[in-house]
């Protein structure tokens, strides 16, 4: 490997809670969501590029990797802060998947900003960078962080679970159907979505605080087969508490310890076929 390359996980998220307060004048929503962390991750390396520019490669031919890419854009904002171009390779592996409501494209920036602030010893503080991530994205700030947040705002004010109190790591069953949903669709769509009697919405407890998760109303309605997966999740005893993660389209279920994991999993197959995709792992502490 080059001994000045940077590799760097970008790890999921999901959210134990995520209301919404009400409609901003800027058009974004206002929220209050608490993140954590997932062992689930995609890997990144930067190297120094031996031609002009920045070059993203990526192992998935379906994510784009020109100026649309959020890792991109971070570079490009990190051109501009400090006013120089900067020669780039970026390897992004991916593991993550996309529209799932995991928060993979926002990680991805996140680990650019970081990986290249270190790599090209520009100095930038978590502050600054904090600053420069909420412009391209409102949960870029919080995997900056690299701990469970509570975030408030659009997403881009974020406080970290105090140390003295860090949440426990705990095993998840994550599920996503062969499909995605884009988040600006979810959050367009809440003001005017319905809940259906025959999905459950009501705050669920937890040794982590309430959970309940608000984009499942416009989610369900469009979607009812993720409605019926949580309704699902939820009868299963090896389940805790299930809800959508952001704004979809998986599905989190919090699992009792020491359950069969791999029954749960076959479970899923049988019921919903081999399409969609499924993982099962733990939260990071903190």
């Amino acid at each position: 490997m080059n001994e000045n390359a940077i590799e760097i996980l970008a790890h999921a998220k999901t959210n134990l809670w995520l209301r919404i307060l009400g409609r901003r004048e800027d058009g974004y929503h206002e929220i209050e969501t608490r993140m954590v962390r997932l062992a689930l991750a995609d890997r990144l390396k930067i190297s120094p590029n031996s031609t002009e520019g920045v070059h993203l490669l990526c192992d998935d031919p379906n994510l784009p990797t020109g100026e649309e890419n959020l890792v991109i854009k971070a570079v490009r904002t990190l051109e501009a802060h400090v006013g120089r171009r900067f020669d780039l390779k970026i390897e992004l592996e991916k593991h993550i998947p996309s529209g799932a409501g995991l928060g993979g494209g926002s990680s991805d920036a996140a680990a650019a900003f970081r990986a290249i602030n270190s790599l090209l010893g520009l100095g930038l503080s978590l502050t600054e960078l904090s600053r420069l991530a909420a412009a391209i994205g409102s949960d870029v700030p919080f995997f900056l962080y690299e701990r469970s947040c509570d975030c408030r705002g659009r997403g881009e004010i974020v406080e970290p679970v105090s140390e003295s109190a860090p949440l426990p790591s705990f095993q998840i069953f994550l599920c996503k159907p062969a499909f995605a949903i884009e988040a600006a669709w979810a959050y367009k769509h809440y003001a005017r979505s319905t809940e259906y009697p025959e999905f459950p919405y009501a705050v669920q407890g937890g040794p982590w605080g309430e959970m309940r998760n608000d984009l499942e109303r416009p989610v369900f309605e469009k979607f009812p087969i993720l409605g019926g997966l949580k309704n699902w999740l939820l009868q299963r005893s090896e389940v805790q508490a299930a809800l959508l993660s952001g704004s979809g389209s998986t599905m989190l279920a919090i699992l009792r310890e020491g359950v069969d994991t791999e029954d749960m999993q076959k479970a899923y197959r049988d019921r919903y076929g081999e399409t969609g995709w499924c993982w099962i792992g733990r939260t990071l502490e903190g």
